[in-house]
């Protein structure tokens, strides 16, 4: 499905669309589920489809680029978390050793997590750091 402006905002319009991991909805978790202990974490971590849908709103009103870090952003959703700020660090100017120490983090992110957005955006940043010269070259 996608989303409008009319749609936003979605936890508004849509409380029952909006669902957490373990498919409980905005609509669900109020103060009584809290207190009876069936709400966890898991509960309010955001989705790829919620991250999904900002990005069609953020499109539709023409905000390409939010919506495409929206969507970067919902392929993150799944990636470890010690593994994105391992990227992260690598992706600091003057951290990385070389360029292919980045495209090796740009194909981890491709083949094991499926996140392709997020491998070309680190391809990019690959491409322009050798340009710049913004490795680091210890030996």
């Amino acid at each position: 499905m996608t989303h409008t402006r009319a749609d936003y905002p979605l936890a508004e319009t849509q409380p029952g669309a909006v669902k957490g991991k373990r498919g409980k909805s905005l609509a669900e978790i109020t103060l009584d589920s809290l207190l009876a202990g069936d709400v966890t974490m898991e509960d309010l971590r955001i989705t790829p489809q919620a991250l999904q849908a900002q990005a069609d709103v953020a499109r539709d009103v023409g905000r390409p680029t939010l919506a495409l870090n929206f969507e970067r952003g919902a392929e993150l959703v799944e990636v470890p978390q010690d593994f994105i700020m391992q990227v992260y660090e690598l992706l600091r100017p003057g951290r990385a050793k070389s360029k292919e120490e980045l495209l090796q983090a740009a194909a981890t992110m491709r083949d094991t997590y499926q996140a392709e957005r997020i491998a070309r955006f680190i391809e990019e940043a690959a491409e322009t750091y050798a340009a710049r010269g913004l490795f680091t070259f210890r030996f």
